[in-house]
């Protein structure tokens, strides 16, 4: 048992919701797992307080509590919008669980969650400037200015995923029409999805991600080159994120990210691309994996060392 401060961080996912406990450190001191209620909203917050609850009865203590979501508040309604778990669109999220728990509860769209776990204490620990990249499902970003995610008057900064793939080549413009309403949207391109899509139309077989690699390490030519034009694409998108935002480390996440192949020869790709004559930005692959997100909820009260400075 411990009275030391502790912060909580709630993972909301599409399938199911994590909470750990994490010291002023950065140490997990417990962990809780629940399936999600995806389609019912009460039993969504009920979920969560059962986990805040359970983990601040483990620990003996209570603790502050960030809540990492798919979509964001709108700050025009208060509500929950762009949430692809949609029993909680035109929610009061925020305030709906800090009534439960009796506290402030703060919530962040879970791409800046991931960014933020990895300029506190991750692959982009040190960086002034850091740029999330999640490559999953969908394509996601979060930026984190000086330890602090940076959500935009509108709540939609990062979201590249929904901009269009830069200096598309005649065959690829002018993309594919995307959820969102437009076509060519980097997501339509560079999400698992995408990647899977395009190995199809090269060899007639639907395949993941990983069995694509597999292949391209085994030698087969459709998926060597459905890898290899991924990650052409993928540095013209990282180039254009430097040429608009210049940050110190740019972040790999999400299950594309954990392909080696696209790293290879990826960094002078985007230093081609990128308006400059050199870059000094890191290109790296995340620290924390599928934990970043369940992470960066509990650092949105604050980094190491936040309490004593006030956050």
């Amino acid at each position: 048992m411990t009275q030391q401060p502790f912060r909580i961080g709630v993972d909301l996912g599409g399938t199911k919701i994590e909470a750990i406990a994490m010291d002023a450190s950065g140490e997990t001191l417990a962990r809780r797992r629940a399936p999600t209620p995806a389609h019912d909203y009460v039993a969504i917050l009920q979920t969560i307080t059962a986990l805040v609850r359970d983990l601040e009865s483990e620990i003996g203590g209570r603790g502050s509590v960030g809540l990492g979501t798919p979509g964001v508040i709108s700050p025009r309604t208060g509500l929950v919008k762009n949430s692809n778990t949609t029993g909680l669109n035109g929610k009061p999220l925020d305030k709906d669980l800090a009534a439960l728990l009796g506290r402030p509860v703060r919530i962040e769209n879970d791409a800046n969650c991931f960014a933020l776990s990895e300029a506190v204490d991750g692959a982009g620990a040190g960086g002034r400037v850091v740029f999330g990249v999640i490559l999953g499902t969908g394509v996601g970003g979060g930026l984190v200015v000086e330890g602090k995610a940076l959500q935009g008057v509108n709540k939609v900064a990062g979201e590249w995923g929904h901009t269009p793939l830069p200096w598309m080549t005649p065959d690829e413009f002018p993309g594919r029409l995307c959820y969102c309403g437009h076509y060519g949207c980097v997501e339509t391109f560079l999400s698992g999805p995408a990647l899977a899509y395009d190995y199809g139309v090269r060899s007639g077989q639907r395949l993941c991600g990983e069995e694509i690699a597999v292949r391209a390490a085994g030698g087969e030519a459709a998926a060597i080159d459905c890898l290899d034009v991924y990650r052409d694409r993928l540095s013209r998108a990282l180039a254009a994120i430097i040429n608009l935002i210049d940050p110190d480390v740019i972040v790999l996440g999400g299950g594309v990210s954990n392909i080696d192949r696209i790293y290879d020869g990826l960094f002078d790709l985007v230093e081609r691309q990128a308006f400059s004559d050199a870059i000094d930005t890191k290109i790296v692959r995340n620290r924390h994996g599928d934990a970043s997100g369940v992470r960066g909820a509990a650092w949105l009260w604050g980094g190491p060392g936040a309490a004593a400075r006030g956050d």
